[in-house]
Protein backbone atom coordinates (compact mmCIF):
# COMPACT_ATOMS: atom_id res chain seq x y z
CA UNK A 1 0.00 0.00 0.00
CA UNK A 2 1.53 3.35 -0.66
CA UNK A 3 -0.11 6.26 1.56
CA UNK A 4 -0.77 10.28 0.49
CA UNK A 5 1.02 12.16 2.82
CA UNK A 6 -2.30 13.30 4.60
CA UNK A 7 -2.19 9.47 5.67
CA UNK A 8 1.05 9.62 7.03
CA UNK A 9 0.95 8.28 10.81
CA UNK A 10 3.15 7.25 13.38
CA UNK A 11 2.79 4.88 16.35
CA UNK A 12 -0.06 2.70 15.44
CA UNK A 13 2.11 -0.62 14.19
CA UNK A 14 4.98 -0.76 12.07
CA UNK A 15 3.56 -1.05 8.73
CA UNK A 16 1.80 1.89 9.30
CA UNK A 17 4.93 3.74 10.61
CA UNK A 18 7.32 2.10 7.56
CA UNK A 19 4.95 3.38 5.02
CA UNK A 20 4.33 7.21 6.67
CA UNK A 21 8.45 7.29 6.77
CA UNK A 22 8.37 5.99 2.97
CA UNK A 23 6.17 9.13 2.48
CA UNK A 24 7.84 11.63 4.89
CA UNK A 25 11.20 10.86 3.26
CA UNK A 26 10.18 11.47 -0.22
CA UNK A 27 8.19 14.82 0.64
CA UNK A 28 11.96 15.60 2.44
CA UNK A 29 14.03 14.97 -0.33
CA UNK A 30 11.93 16.94 -3.05
CA UNK A 31 14.32 19.53 -4.43
CA UNK A 32 11.82 22.53 -2.85
CA UNK A 33 11.71 20.99 0.20
CA UNK A 34 15.42 20.24 0.32
CA UNK A 35 16.17 23.56 -0.09
CA UNK A 36 14.50 25.56 2.21
CA UNK A 37 14.93 23.74 4.95
CA UNK A 38 18.61 23.77 4.13
CA UNK A 39 18.62 27.67 4.04
CA UNK A 40 17.45 27.55 7.06
CA UNK A 41 19.05 25.63 9.06
CA UNK A 42 21.89 26.63 11.38
CA UNK A 43 25.54 25.12 11.57
CA UNK A 44 24.86 23.55 14.15
CA UNK A 45 21.51 22.02 13.38
CA UNK A 46 22.77 20.82 10.06
CA UNK A 47 25.67 19.25 11.82
CA UNK A 48 23.41 17.67 14.43
CA UNK A 49 21.05 16.38 11.29
CA UNK A 50 23.65 15.16 9.69
CA UNK A 51 25.79 13.34 12.31
CA UNK A 52 22.23 11.58 13.32
CA UNK A 53 21.06 10.45 9.94
CA UNK A 54 24.30 9.05 8.79
CA UNK A 55 24.44 7.00 12.21
CA UNK A 56 21.11 5.55 11.08
CA UNK A 57 22.08 4.80 7.59
CA UNK A 58 25.70 3.12 9.09
CA UNK A 59 23.51 1.13 11.33
CA UNK A 60 20.81 0.03 9.05
CA UNK A 61 22.37 -0.08 5.81
CA UNK A 62 25.49 -2.06 4.26
CA UNK A 63 28.86 -0.97 2.57
CA UNK A 64 27.77 -1.99 -0.62
CA UNK A 65 23.65 -0.36 0.06
CA UNK A 66 24.97 2.67 1.40
CA UNK A 67 27.38 3.22 -2.38
CA UNK A 68 24.32 2.04 -4.72
CA UNK A 69 21.05 3.27 -3.23
CA UNK A 70 22.41 6.78 -1.08
CA UNK A 71 25.67 7.85 -3.10
CA UNK A 72 24.17 6.09 -6.41
CA UNK A 73 27.18 5.03 -7.24
CA UNK A 74 28.60 1.28 -7.79
CA UNK A 75 29.93 -0.32 -4.66
CA UNK A 76 33.59 -0.55 -4.01
CA UNK A 77 32.89 -4.35 -3.61
CA UNK A 78 31.59 -5.35 -6.59
CA UNK A 79 29.09 -8.50 -6.74
CA UNK A 80 30.54 -11.34 -8.59
CA UNK A 81 28.45 -12.76 -10.94
CA UNK A 82 28.73 -16.31 -11.53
Amino acid sequence: MNIDPHQMCFGLNLELDRESLNCFLQLMGRPAMAATLADRLSSEEIQELVHYLTGILKNSMSEDEYHELFLLEQSPHPHNDK
